[in-house]
């Protein structure tokens, strides 16, 4: 029996801790929309980064309320960058053609840089998101800064209350740029 404790401790590998505030944010890898490799922090760096994670198909809604209020009310002067970020799991990864061209009809090509997805490493995302099942239609919102350290976590549905919160901190964080 503890043999066979020890060989499932080993195949089951380390366990992410969960993300805090002030953690450097691991590494996040996927594809764009529109074909590209993106992995962040790197990708985002010198930036402050919004993310919106969604792990369920539901949870689109909730990404799609957080990224129309990011669109709509924070300025685009200041240097501020938005993620939506569909993390894939289990057997849909098996459709991830269908998967992408649906998203890929769906959204403005316009945006296709902007939408990132995930389809390996998702339960490890979980963990890290505190995810739970009560909650998993929520969007999983991280911001960080220009050098990739956490500076905000939330889950959720879009809320006034959160919105103000999130665009307080995101000037503070961002700094104004000519376009």
């Amino acid at each position: 029996m503890a043999i066979l404790m020890s060989m499932a401790t080993l195949r089951a590998g380390v366990t992410p801790d969960s993300l805090r505030v002030g953690d450097p944010l691991p590494e996040l890898s996927g594809q764009t929309l529109s074909g590209h490799t993106a992995v962040l922090p790197r990708g985002s760096a010198g930036k402050v980064t919004l993310m919106a994670l969604g792990f369920t198909y539901a949870s689109r809604n909730a990404v799609d309320a957080w990224a129309d209020w990011f669109r709509t009310r924070v300025d685009p002067k200041m240097d501020v960058t938005f993620f939506e970020v569909p993390m894939i799991g289990g057997v849909a990864t098996l459709g991830r053609w269908f998967i992408d061209r649906g998203m890929r009809n769906g959204t403005p090509a316009e945006l296709h840089d902007q939408v990132i997805t995930v389809y390996q490493g998702t339960g490890e995302w979980k963990q890290r998101l505190a995810y739970s099942t009560d909650h998993k239609d929520d969007a999983y919102l991280i911001v960080i800064d220009r050098a990739g350290v956490v500076r905000w976590l939330h889950h959720g549905g879009f809320d006034a209350r959160w919105s103000d919160e999130l665009k307080t901190l995101l000037a503070s964080l961002a700094r104004p740029v000519n376009r």
